[in-house]
């Protein structure tokens, strides 16, 4: 199995089932992938966001691929022509080849209207996918919480997905507190480095990380890979 940084949040698993998570391509000034260019069984959306929602809709639609999100998300990807899973924070559900339960995330989740309004599409989340004996946790886009111990104490956790950028996220500092709390033994910085306003020394936080924790950090650019 591997996974690949797509840039921003964007995550492509390969294994048993191919996953893609929040497949924002198109506009993307990270990436080196086109949408036309993925294959995916599942299209995992952890919130409503331009920047997350990205491409879910054409490439699950080219992929004839399930999509899966909270039930907001999912009623308006299957409006817009989309095969979507509901779920709701907290829930878990066997695909057959992989496992997903969404976990809370602190952040906000919309998309504008064409009349300049706003449709709320439920409250955002996180993602534990267990694919072919590996635990993979997305965090989403999020602040840094108290329950994140909780996430790490029930979920033996091989690889973290972990925003870094500040100002719509966590920080360096506060992403270093979550992998304490969570205690994974891999992790991928994300969310960061796509525009000015989330530039951070991602050299410095991989120092960080692992003089205080022990923990692996990964730094991928778009198009790389972790094998795992």
């Amino acid at each position: 199995m591997k996974v690949t940084f797509l840039g921003h949040a964007c995550f492509l698993i390969n294994g048993t089932s191919n996953i893609i998570i929040d497949p924002f391509l198109t506009g993307n000034p990270m990436a080196v992938t086109k949408k036309e260019d993925i294959q995916t069984d599942y299209v995992l959306v952890s919130h409503g966001h331009y920047d997350h929602m990205g491409d879910a809709v054409a490439v699950a639609k080219k992929c004839n691929a399930t999509a899966v999100s909270v039930a907001e998300i999912a009623n308006y990807l299957a409006r817009n022509g989309v095969n979507a899973h509901a779920m709701h924070i907290g829930g878990g559900h066997d695909f057959g080849s992989f496992k997903v339960k969404l976990t809370p995330a602190w952040h906000g989740s919309s998309l504008p209207r064409d009349d300049g309004t706003a449709e709320y599409l439920g409250n955002p989340c996180g993602f534990i996918v267990t694919i072919d004996g590996k635990v993979i946790y997305h965090a989403g886009d999020t602040g840094l919480f108290g329950d994140m111990e909780l996430i790490g104490r029930l979920n033996s956790i091989d690889l973290a997905l972990i925003p870094i950028g500040d100002n719509f996220t966590m920080g360096p500092q506060d992403a270093l507190e979550a992998i304490k709390l969570i205690k994974p033994r891999v992790v991928i910085p994300m969310h960061y480095n796509t525009w000015p306003l989330i530039e951070q020394d991602v050299g410095k936080f991989k120092e960080d990380v692992q003089t205080n924790t022990g923990v692996t950090v990964r730094i991928l650019s778009p198009g790389e890979a972790l094998d795992m």
